[in-house]
């Protein structure tokens, strides 16, 4: 017989990893010891997970945003608050009256690491090979709808758009829109963002093997951090040495260890822990809205009636998932959309509620029966959807969490964890009922943009959802002229979506930024699952 594990076993499970983190302790740190003599010159850095490549326009993958706001820019920057565009490599704009037309002016003393200058050419290169419909690109959208691209002179940009868009500056801080040089892109073929990639931030890429390192050296040329940032550069080490370690317990044995400097991915089940140790040093980053979730595939049939997805949703207790499994570092998530988040509708709040008994009646109403084996059937099918996920952070012990609250309705999740280099191109293949991550975003209109639009089928939007309403709202919301206005449209689809249970909302997440205590002048920022970003006032 299968054993479920319950938030109480998960509970137990972390006192035994936490005791094999401490053992392993001795071990770690006699390795940090024999680290080479330039060490105090290299920052270490630790993650859970890699990426597929690091080449922005590809992908919606998180692993692949922090590494590239590393070593490439954007033409503005988001300030703390999370919600402020500031100058970056653009030095100021001009918004037409309409809001269709952006002009930006460059900053003439910005260079890629190559050693070449940057131009406007290399602007209207990046947002032409993110639009162009043979890339693919997932996250094209966030460039809005660009009728024409100019350049009058070597640093001035005319962004011309086919209608307003009322989040464009924001969502060019995002790493999708990240500027490209046109000579590195072309040299490498497909082979850019794996053996290498050029860029203009104030780290260089120098070399990434797979599921084990990327290697960023110092971009010595860099005087160009955005205002936010004491130090406008060059970063003050000479290079940055980001390791992939899924294991939870290696993470927590190697940071007490003093083996690495810093992580944003510190589990979160272990904080309270890294707040006692005496070498450590915890930051939170607000604000932050990152959001757990589970997602249907609604043209799959076995998740195709609303009654199924609404059954699945109320039948769990989110608050003794986020109590047991991530010890009070993260809420439980009623909505889509963070209450905190700009623009978020009150009024679906009221649209989840777990309720056991509702869930089974719900599911009797859909026809699902019962069997023999306590798993419900319809018309000789077994209610055991395909849940697909990266096999690395929270989502793993979230996802069997679930697994056990929903056998009591009947209903038996079968679990497949992915390998987060190969789990993007796995969600792609379609072959789901139900998959989840977690997402970072600025705003409901970010989240809903990202997801809902029917353009963005089938990634994004996997959940294959293909609604015209939706569509128009989402379209009205991005063109308002107000705020008011783009809230109200934004509204609408929330509601929409929320009551059709597209989502299973679960936790909305605390980010953590974890360093040595040797670190200095350090502050984490909240940008994309990236606490890091620029690195700029980092030093020992």
């Amino acid at each position: 017989m299968r054993h479920h594990k319950t938030p109480a076993h998960h509970h137990r499970h972390r006192e035994a990893i936490m005791r094999r983190s401490l053992l392993s302790l001795g071990v770690v740190f006699m390795s940090s010891c024999i680290a080479s003599g330039s060490a105090a010159q290299t920052l270490n850095m630790m993650k859970s997970i890699d990426a597929p490549h690091y080449d922005a326009q590809r992908t919606t993958w998180g692993p692949t945003s922090d590494v590239v706001n590393m070593f490439q820019d954007t033409l503005v920057a988001l300030d703390w608050d999370g919600k402020t565009p500031v100058p970056y490599l653009a030095k100021s704009w001009e918004i037409s009256a309409d809001g269709k037309t952006y002009t930006f002016k460059l900053r003439d003393d910005v260079q890629f690491c190559s050693g070449k200058k940057l131009t406007a050419d290399d602007v209207i290169f990046s947002f032409k090979r993110l639009t162009d419909p043979a890339l693919k690109g997932p996250f094209a959208w966030r460039a809005g709808k660009i009728k024409d691209l100019r350049a009058p002179d070597p640093h001035t940009v005319i962004y011309e758009l086919e209608e307003p868009y009322s989040e464009l500056l924001l969502q060019l801080t995002m790493f999708t829109n990240v500027i490209h040089n046109k000579d590195s892109v072309e040299a490498l073929g497909k082979d850019y963002g794996v053996k290498g990639a050029d860029g203009t931030g104030p780290w260089c890429l120098v070399s990434w093997q797979p599921r084990t390192e990327v290697v960023l050296k110092r971009h010595d040329a860099y005087r160009w951090g955005p205002s936010m940032y004491q130090n406008k550069g060059p970063v003050k080490f000479e290079r940055l040495s980001i390791k992939i370690v899924p294991e939870e317990s290696s993470r927590v044995a190697a940071m007490m260890a003093g083996q690495f400097d810093i992580t944003h991915q510190f589990p979160p089940q272990f904080i309270a822990q890294a707040k006692d140790a005496p070498m450590l040093r915890v930051q939170e980053a607000k604000p932050n809205f990152q959001l757990l979730y589970f997602g249907f595939k609604v043209t799959r049939p076995m998740v195709a009636d609303r009654r199924v997805r609404q059954a699945m949703s109320i039948a769990i207790n989110r608050a003794e998932i986020a109590k047991a499994i991530l010890l009070g570092n993260a809420d439980p998530a009623f909505t889509f959309v963070d209450p905190d988040a700009l623009d978020h509708a009150p009024r679906t709040r009221d649209v989840i509620k777990e309720d056991i008994e509702h869930a089974k009646r719900l599911l009797d109403e859909a026809g699902w029966k019962v069997g023999a084996d306590g798993i419900r059937e319809k018309d000789g099918i077994k209610l055991m959807p395909k849940v697909y996920y990266t096999q690395s952070g929270n989502t793993p012990r979230v996802a069997e969490a679930i697994q056990g609250y929903l056998r009591r309705i009947g209903v038996h999740w079968q679990l497949q964890p992915w390998d987060s280099t190969i789990a993007a191109a796995k969600m792609a293949e379609q072959d789901y009922e139900i998959w989840s991550v977690t997402v970072p975003y600025l705003s409901a209109g970010d989240l809903m943009n990202i997801y809902f639009d029917s353009r963005n089928v089938p990634t994004p939007n996997r959940m294959n959802w293909k609604d015209a309403e939706t569509d128009e709202w989402l379209r009205l919301g991005r063109a308002a002229l107000s705020e008011a206005e783009r809230a109200r449209y934004y509204a609408l689809v929330q509601q929409k979506v929320a009551e059709e249970h597209l989502w299973m909302p679960i936790l909305n997440i605390n980010m953590h930024m974890v360093t040595n205590k040797n670190i200095k002048s350090g502050r984490p920022h909240m940008i994309y699952q990236n606490t890091f970003y620029k690195g700029l006032d980092f030093s020992f």
